[in-house]
């Protein structure tokens, strides 16, 4: 438990530095928006670059691994689509949908650095490689059916935004160099490193800076809807799931964690831009990043995840 705690908490003081840094007049309003740009497009896709040239890919855990973290995410997007005829608000739905599934990688992989160190941070690239470009696709199908003045999508439309992921694009092609054997020069993995290493400091204080702790005042059915299927289901099926495929020690941990992630910020930018309920996405994601700093460390002591 105190392991757990100790490696959590720097993670939890980054993001409520940047809600500080973002509420003060420390900092100019026009710093975030390049930061976020920088580390979506440059930080993170380093660490996950480099983190997927050193996947184990010959062992058997990581490929079940994969498909529990796939399925996982796949089960809770058909249990929230399930209650579809029950919604007459869709662009509200489609926001509630993306809460249901889309993960904070940023969070995600600075949890895995801190307790489970490079094998956990390895395996939660992997973890990223496959839920992200899954829960980007069901979002973009989610937002064309429900989105507000939104038509029938072609597939250019449902498939470009998965395609232009860095960070999807990032994963694949580390894995693909992996698998492949091929060499990564020396100064360029170092060029790398050094790119990586300022990800998650940056990352978290983004996180931080997007957080309106109003939220938790404004919170209504749908943000506890999403949040419950997000942060209690969908750990819980990814579990079951990952045991009844033979997943163990450091896979099942970093799979676990992953799927106990709050909501992404980049789903609000989606729901702008596509008709979706953006005021109640930014609410789900306020209150599920605050509700994370609770649930995640309580979630890995109640089912053991100790590193």
């Amino acid at each position: 438990m105190a392991t757990i705690l100790a490696s959590l908490i720097p993670v939890f003081l980054l993001i409520a530095l940047g809600l500080g840094l973002r509420r003060s007049d420390f900092l100019p309003e026009g710093f975030w928006p390049p930061v976020e740009r920088l580390t979506y497009y440059f930080f993170f896709p380093a660490l996950l670059f480099t983190n997927c040239l050193r996947v184990p890919l010959g062992d058997a855990g990581t490929g079940n691994l994969v498909m529990a973290m796939g399925l996982g995410v796949t089960a809770i997007a058909a249990l929230a689509l399930a209650l579809l005829p029950l919604v007459k608000n869709r662009p509200a739905f489609s926001s509630v949908f993306q809460g249901c599934i889309r993960p904070n990688t940023y969070v995600g992989l600075a949890a895995a650095a801190a307790l489970y160190g490079k094998p956990g941070l390895a395996l939660t690239s992997v973890c990223v490689a496959v839920v992200v470009p899954l829960v980007n696709l069901f979002s973009v199908l989610a937002m064309l059916a429900c989105g507000e003045g939104n038509k029938p999508g072609s597939l250019k439309e449902i498939v470009k935004p998965v395609i232009l992921n860095p960070l999807i694009n990032a994963c694949l092609l580390g894995l693909a160099l992996n698998a492949l054997a091929v060499p990564v020069p020396a100064f360029m993995q170092h060029f790398l490193d050094i790119l990586a290493a300022a990800s998650l400091p940056m990352g978290l204080l983004a996180v931080g800076a997007g957080v309106d702790l109003r939220a938790l005042f404004k919170a209504g059915p749908p943000v506890f809807f999403s949040t419950a299927l997000k942060m209690a289901m969908l750990p819980l099926c990814t579990l079951g799931l990952m045991k009844s495929f033979g997943v163990e020690e450091t896979a099942l941990a970093a799979g676990f964690l992953y799927a106990t992630l709050p909501c992404s910020a980049t789903s609000y930018v989606l729901a702008r831009q596509m008709g979706g309920d953006a005021p109640l996405m930014a609410n789900i994601i306020s209150v599920q990043t605050i509700l994370a700093m609770a649930s995640m460390p309580l979630l890995l002591i109640l089912f053991g995840f100790s590193p």
